[in-house]
């Protein structure tokens, strides 16, 4: 695994002092001014890469990219890569040879930007580190717990019911449709139906109901009234069966009926 990793770079600054440093007397931290920062011992160039989980700063020669040293990092912040307590351009780095000798060195940024870079570059790049722990960490935890088994086993079966569905094999109810081909409803709950008016009746119906005169009653009767009581219920009974079916009669032979009879003495006025 080790010979597929890569080394990617995560910065560059092409300008960086290195200073021979004292030797720590007290627990307070490092003080840049405590260097002779006018004269720096070494001026190259700054390279951060990362390999895995390492990162490395790399001190190069500006012109040939010759390694003046190196220091791997394995924990930021930590023993490697300290800050100084006045001022946030200088670093204290803990570089390393083959051999495995170690020595504490300072470096210092003019601009105060590229040690601002510096420093975030390092800090992302461990965050990273962090998160591919947790990860392995979870995945490493899941497979030593016991797997569930959602699956069948022999002969178990599932049952689901779902509405509107009809049975295997059975007709499915029709639909009662209306004109034009549309559905229906039926009738709320409670309602009525109205019921349809009665249509009038026709004006043939209307002819052919005879409805007979009223009878006029009278105690005084007199023959002027018999006479113009035609159609009493006594004439009526008295009329042939094989008369004309038309219950009016001939109107022409009853007016000259009337005509021909001779006027009698009465109180009433002849029209």
């Amino acid at each position: 695994a080790a010979e597929l990793e890569y080394e990617s770079v995560l910065c560059v600054k092409p300008d960086v002092n290195v200073y021979r440093i004292p030797p720590r007397t007290s627990n307070r931290g490092y003080r840049a001014s405590d260097w002779k920062l006018d004269h720096p011992d070494w001026t190259g160039r700054l390279r951060v890469t990362s390999k895995g989980k390492t990162a490395y700063i790399k001190l190069e020669d500006k012109v040939s990219g010759e390694l003046f040293a190196q220091a791997p990092i394995d924990q930021y912040p930590g023993i490697a890569v300290e800050t100084v307590t006045d001022s946030s351009r200088y670093f204290v780095i803990r570089i390393q040879d083959g051999t495995g000798r170690s020595a504490f060195i300072g470096i210092g940024f003019t601009d105060r930007g590229d040690a601002f870079d510096f420093n975030v570059s390092l800090q992302d790049h461990f965050k990273w580190v962090k998160q591919e722990t947790e990860i392995s960490k979870e995945s490493q935890e899941a497979d030593t717990r016991p797997k569930l088994d959602l699956g069948f086993k022999e002969g178990q079966t599932i049952k689901l019911n779902i509405g509107n569905m009809t049975k295997k094999g059975g007709a499915a109810k029709p639909r009662v449709s209306g004109s034009g081909g549309l559905s229906l409803l039926p009738p709320p709950p409670g309602g009525k139906i109205a019921v349809p008016p009665i249509p009038p009746p026709s004006s043939t119906a209307i002819a052919n109901h005879v409805t007979p005169p009223p009878v006029v009653k009278s105690n005084n009767v007199s023959n002027a009234d018999i006479l113009l009581d035609l159609d009493a219920p006594a004439s009526a009974s008295k009329a042939p069966a094989s008369a004309t079916t038309d219950l009016w009669g001939d109107f022409s032979t009853a007016s000259s009926a009337v005509s021909n009879q001779a006027p009698q003495q009465s109180n009433w006025v002849q029209f």
